[in-house]
């Protein structure tokens, strides 16, 4: 609702409210990146959430779902093949196209760090009522979908 000087508050609650949860959310993931591989960048991170989430996929795929150029993607993924944490190979569909997948070394490290996070959610966010976690990640899939 606005006051008299045309001030949304609710929008403004939630512009400050996401500011300081997207600033952790970085920070967060830079630890998390660091805990696979020293030298994975945090945006990296995401990647190997969706690799492990949604399977083998097009760079292209990937792309679309992040919002990213399909340089910067490129750039991302040749960083992690250099570190051994993903593999490509042809797709058969399309032979000038190449599937991206996490390797058996990329899985292990990755699943032991997504676990250490799932058990902090979960040590952080004991006090809530676990319809309040379900409505959270409901609202987050509908923000992220917009």
């Amino acid at each position: 609702m606005r006051d008299v000087s045309g001030v949304d508050h609710e929008f403004l609650a939630l512009e400050r409210e996401l500011a300081v949860f997207l600033r952790r959310a970085r920070a967060s993931s830079g630890e998390m990146a660091r805990e696979v591989h020293p030298d994975l960048e945090p945006a990296a991170y995401g990647l190997l959430l969706r690799l492990e989430d949604a399977g083998e996929q097009r760079a292209t795929e990937l792309a679309g779902y992040f919002g990213v150029g399909k340089a910067t993607m490129s750039r991302q993924l040749r960083a992690l093949e250099s570190l051994g944490l993903i593999a490509r190979r042809p797709d058969p569909a399309d032979g000038r196209a190449s599937l991206v997948t996490l390797t058996p070394e990329g899985r292990t490290r990755f699943t032991a760090v997504r676990g250490a996070r799932r058990a902090q959610y979960v040590r952080k966010l004991e006090g809530w009522d676990r319809r309040e976690i379900a409505e959270l990640a409901r609202l987050l899939h509908r923000l992220n979908a917009l």
